[in-house]
């Protein structure tokens, strides 16, 4: 969760379940500008929707 303030790190265990410890919240500034521009940079490349094929099966 990113909302330009701070950030929510979900934690999973190798069972694909939430961590008992769940989540961890940050408003470290540094942090915050790290995942937002990270989140930027990946959504420039993404394919819309409308627009994405699955790859053909060999």
């Amino acid at each position: 969760m990113l909302d330009g303030e701070c950030v929510v790190f979900h934690h999973f265990d190798g069972d694909a379940e939430l961590a008992p410890d769940e989540e961890t919240v940050t408003d470290d500034p540094a942090t915050v500008k790290l995942c937002s521009s990270a989140f930027e940079a990946v959504w420039e490349r993404a394919v819309p929707h409308t627009e994405y094929s699955p790859p053909r099966r060999l």
